[in-house]
């Protein structure tokens, strides 16, 4: 049984990478999928402001939202998941995952923005395939 890392952000783009592994057209059906959703680390300021138990909370709510419609599409497809929620640098945590559960792909949505904004704000899809071990799926969004 393969084991394939989705990357979610809870877009549309990361909906249209869930129904790609989903209509097992190139992975085929035996696969678990790891979804994960990846916060970055709260600055030391804010956590001095609020206890370890409301900052562990809302990271797990804002996680769970945002995992939500990929595995409603998994589920729907009877595709075996996991869910994990990170914290830290994403782009680090998503490889990180990927790495620890031995995946043999990657599976994200591309916003696709362009070269002009990806390289003014950065992209963790970007920064993904530049590093990570693994082949990395970039799935963009069907057009409405």
């Amino acid at each position: 049984m393969k084991t394939l890392v989705l990357a979610t952000d809870g877009s549309s783009y990361s909906d249209a990478a869930a129904r790609c592994i989903a209509d097992k057209t190139l992975f085929g059906s035996d696969v678990t999928v790891h979804v994960v959703h990846c916060m970055p680390d709260l600055s030391g300021d804010i956590r001095s402001l609020v206890g370890k138990a409301e900052v562990d909370a809302w990271y797990a709510e804002e996680s769970a939202g945002a995992m939500r419609s990929v595995c409603t599409i998994l589920t729907e497809a009877g595709m075996p998941f996991e869910q994990h929620a990170l914290v830290g640098f994403p782009p680090e945590r998503i490889i990180e995952h990927a790495k620890h559960a031995g995946a043999a792909a990657i599976v994200m949505g591309s916003h696709g923005r362009g070269v002009f904004v990806e390289a003014i704000m950065g992209s963790v899809a970007g920064r993904v395939v530049a590093h990570a071990e693994c082949p990395v799926l970039l799935v963009k969004a069907p057009k409405a």
